[in-house]
């Protein structure tokens, strides 16, 4: 399990984060935007602005190092990666593992060859996940991943990160205020409210019996039936 113990960011004395939450397997870490789930995800990346302070405990198996250990897939795919080089020459690794990382996204390898504007939605964000995986991260960190995406490609998404998570063996925190996504790919979920846990709990639990009204206001604004709660 990967404890994160703290999370502690402020600025000019005002603190923005204070938190702590724990990643057996898949957490989803949700909240409606200002809730400080953007500043967690770059808390652990090491990349808050410099004017705010940052306090961060953690215990696990491994040292948090970006792009070695915990690697990102950012939210939107269209302006993650340069559009005027080649999608082979966006990684930085060997040539076999491009490959077999293309293999496990089900992407055609001709496509290497091509420059980002030239592919789908879809097609992008599998890339964009197998330059997050090409490092084999000990966590992989989701930012609204498939916010850009159509209803039918987001579930191709997710289902795809469930198969690799499965099959390569990383921790995964998905932020998201998209609840419904959340459910389909985590085990876990967290509810950050202006900066604070405010419920946490195994997903089908915590959408079958929110304790927290916040929680409550967040399932509603996410689903239009209740076909989960049964």
């Amino acid at each position: 399990m990967l404890e994160i113990s703290k999370v502690h960011i402020s600025l000019d004395e005002k603190v923005l984060v204070d938190c702590s939450f724990g990643i057996k397997n898949s957490l989803a870490l949700v909240g409606q935007s200002g809730s400080g789930k953007s500043l967690t995800l770059k808390a652990l990346l090491g990349m808050l602005p410099s004017q705010m302070e940052c306090k961060l405990e953690l215990d696990a198996p491994f040292e948090l190092k970006a792009g070695e250990t915990v690697a990102l897939v950012p939210q939107n795919p269209f302006t993650a990666l340069s559009p005027l080089t080649k999608i082979k020459k966006q990684f930085f690794g060997s040539h076999q593992r491009v490959e077999e990382l293309f293999d496990s996204l089900g992407l055609d390898k001709q496509l290497l060859e091509r420059f980002p504007p030239e592919l789908s939605g879809g097609q992008l964000q599998r890339v964009v996940i197998a330059i997050a995986l090409e490092s084999k991260p000990k966590l992989l960190l989701l930012d609204e991943p498939t916010t850009a995406l159509d209803p039918q490609t987001r579930v191709v998404i997710l289902d795809l990160l469930k198969k690799l998570q499965k099959l390569q063996q990383f921790y995964m925190l998905f932020v998201t205020h998209d609840i419904s996504s959340a459910a389909h790919l985590c085990d876990e979920i967290s509810v950050l409210h202006y900066g604070k846990i405010v419920e946490s709990g195994i997903m089908t639990e915590v959408l079958q019996n929110p304790q927290e009204q916040y929680t409550k206001t967040l399932i509603e604004a996410n689903f239009t039936n209740r076909n989960f709660r049964q």
